[in-house]
């Protein structure tokens, strides 16, 4: 440990960390704009300039590692003078734009400038101007504004692996661009706009909405995949104006996707506000009572123990456990599942169905396989973590199944689940690597958990890495990718029906030629046939199911509701109610439970906290939140599974649509459109 002394105070710091870390840990403000945890060193503002004993002249704090017995002083009439001299000079060509900027009260040159700055200035020459240059349609510049403090250049190399952005020209005539004025290639590259400290990067869906005053806050979840990244839901009214990320240093740190920053706008647009039910083959208005009436009514044409359930990819824990009381005790059916495609879970050791390395554990793997995973698509933060992990340690990561551009290098093993036999029996080319590494993490997609390749990949999997000893109490390499924010809801509600030698016996039963009362709750990626059943569709979005349904119930979006999610890793989080359900539409739980109350067994729910308190009686899981269960691996069941030899094409997940949310939202079209442009460009070229 080095010994220094800050401001007449004396601490002891690990070798290797800055004056600008030393003076935080004693609780001293030091003002910066290049500076940023996350990122590499830059030195180039100058901001946080202090005074060291014995040193002719002000040192740039966060380029300058402690040495032993330094005295550093952060607010001398020295340091002083030299920080107002350098916001002098970052504001001469900074145009006077604060009432039409969005980065208004929330701006760090404003802030800093009325506590560091001096309120005159002695440039009296024409201002320089730079032109705006394009980077999508979720970024918007004003180039003047910049201080070339290179934020956004070192996050696009670092943290987003897309090298897009760099500076041009020395001096006064430097620019920040991408070259060729091209959409930044990147899931997550609208962190730049939380990143630039003087709006010169502000988002433009966003532009000129609302001004940061006027907004309620609401912490909350995102859910737009099964990450769980931790989020502010900023609303004005009913309308989400914005969602920012939040702080969580074991799931998103301070990253989120761009489809977790705007597919907010999809909750406007194509939304269910109204019940409706099907009169003579058409749909038509119709009050919640009359809903209600009609499904009774319905209901006596079917056996109801053969009413199947489906629950979607976006529906919390209280709503999932209501309707499966709803299915058991009231209906007296067994047939219900999260699920919308056939994706295989082991029954044998049901607590593997989760991401074991953990999201931030998956920085400390020294070997990765994939293996029908597109972790770049289908979880923007988690490949992150793995660029992250590969830029630390050069981790080696092999693929079974072409991903594309993950960011970081790996090499493609095979296109053929077989090759897990291969690696089984020893005789592969990798085996060698396994072998000298400690901390293994398989990475499973769902694409190869369809159909029949399901238990085969999980159980080679937990066979390679019990043979290499990387599946235990002390490390868990298996890690499932799921897609949805509530499939770790399902699993741990056990709200599916499965059998050891029939994992998919609800979708069997949906494809019997039989009259059925099938419930989807949210559910609008499952495929349907229309045939004779009697269909009732629950959700907050119109899409093709809620166009085959006989009966529709407009329910709430996930920002407008209290509820519980279970992120892919089995971590519990809590999701706040920002903003409130449009029209006649209600919380999901509230719709069961009063439909209930047309049978004879309705459900005895009074209030959401009894929903609550009776959802840990029955799965006590849940009442822990912000944290991960520890399990217990001493004892894993492998089988031996027979294998269906079947090719990975890993092309067919569309990052942008993925949920009914984003395929509503206007900004998901335009980059969807964007990115199809840019590949198109890319190919010409």
């Amino acid at each position: 440990m080095i010994k220094v002394k800050v401001d007449g105070i004396e601490i002891s710091v690990e070798p290797g960390t800055t004056v600008l870390q030393a003076c935080e840990v004693v609780g001293k403000e030091i003002p910066r704009f290049c500076y940023h945890e996350r990122l590499s060193i830059a030195g180039n503002c100058r901001m946080c300039l202090v005074e060291i004993e014995k040193s002719p002249k002000p040192v740039a704090s966060c380029a300058m590692p402690v040495a032993e017995g330094q005295v550093i002083y952060t607010n001398t009439p020295m340091v002083q003078k030299a920080r107002k001299g350098v916001m002098e000079f970052l504001l001469i060509n900074h145009p006077l734009d604060c009432p039409i900027c969005d980065q208004g009260g929330e701006c760090d040159l404003q802030d800093q400038s009325m506590k560091y700055g001096i309120d005159k200035s002695r440039y009296v020459l024409n201002k320089r101007s730079v032109k705006e240059k394009y980077m999508g349609p979720l970024i918007k510049t004003v180039m003047t504004r910049c201080i070339h403090c290179t934020r956004c250049i070192r996050f696009a190399e670092e943290i987003a692996g897309v090298p897009d952005l760099g500076a041009i020209n020395r001096g006064e005539n430097m620019e920040i661009t991408t070259y060729l004025e091209k959409t930044l290639d990147s899931e997550l590259s609208a962190n730049v706009i939380d990143l630039c400290p003087v709006g010169a990067l502000t988002s433009k869906p966003y532009a000129f909405e609302a001004r940061p005053w006027e907004l309620q806050k609401t912490e909350s979840i995102d859910v737009m995949d099964a990450v769980g990244s931790n989020i502010r839901i900023d609303t004005k009214g009913w309308e989400v104006k914005r969602v920012l990320p939040r702080i969580n240093e074991d799931v998103n740190e301070e990253w989120i996707s761009d489809k977790t920053r705007y597919a907010c706008d999809g909750l406007l647009n194509n939304r269910l506000d109204t019940p409706f039910i099907r009169v003579n083959g058409r749909l038509q208005k119709a009050s919640w009572n009359e809903a209600f009436d009609f499904i009774s009514k319905n209901l006596q044409k079917y056996t109801l123990s053969q009413s199947i359930g489906i629950a979607g990819d976006m529906v919390d824990a209280e709503s999932m456990y209501i309707f499966k009381k709803f299915f058991k005790e009231v209906l007296g059916s067994q047939l219900f599942d999260f699920r919308q495609k056939k994706i295989f879970i082991d029954l044998d050791n049901p607590d593997l169905n989760i991401f074991g390395s953990t999201i931030s554990g998956i920085e400390d793997s020294d070997c990765i396989l994939l293996i029908g995973a597109n972790p770049r698509a289908e979880a923007a933060i988690i490949n992150s973590r793995i660029r992250k992990n590969f830029l630390k340690s050069k981790t080696k990561i092999f693929s079974i199944g072409n991903a594309g551009d993950l960011t970081y290098p790996y090499k493609v093993i095979s296109h053929n689940l077989s090759v897990l036999d291969d690696i089984v029996k020893g005789s592969h080319a990798i085996c060698k690597d396994l072998k000298e590494s400690k901390k293994i993490s398989i990475i499973i997609g769902v694409l190869a958990l369809l159909e029949n390749n399901g238990e085969y990949v999980v159980n080679k999997s937990k066979k390679i890495l019990s043979q290499y000893n990387s599946i235990s109490n002390e490390w868990n390499g298996l890690n499932i990718l799921y897609r949805n924010a509530a499939d770790q809801n399902g699993l741990k509600l056990k709200l599916y029906n499965s059998e050891r030698f029939n994992n998919f016996i609800v979708f069997d039963e949906l494809n019997k030629d039989v009259s059925r009362f099938v419930y989807l709750l949210g559910a609008d990626e499952i495929k349907l046939r229309k045939k004779s059943n009697f269909i009732v569709y629950q959700g907050s979005h119109g899409g093709e199911n809620s166009e085959i349904a006989d009966v529709i119930l407009p329910g709430a979006a996930y920002s407008e509701k209290n509820g519980t999610y279970i992120n892919l890793e089995g971590r519990v989080q809590f999701s706040n109610q920002a903003s409130f359900p449009p029209g006649q539409a209600k919380v999901d739980w509230k719709i069961i439970k009063a439909l209930s109350e047309k049978f004879k067994n309705k459900i005895l729910i009074e209030s959401e906290n009894h929903l609550r308190s009776c959802l840990i009686k029955d799965f006590p899981y849940f009442e822990k939140l912000n944290s991960i269960y520890k399990l217990d691996l001493a004892d894993i069941k492998i089988n031996e599974s027979l294998f269906a030899n079947q090719k990975i094409i890993l092309d067919n997940f569309n990052f942008y649509y993925s949920n009914i949310i984003a395929r509503s939202s206007k900004t998901m079209r335009e980059c969807l459109d964007a990115k199809i442009l840019l590949n198109k460009t890319g190919t010409d070229s």
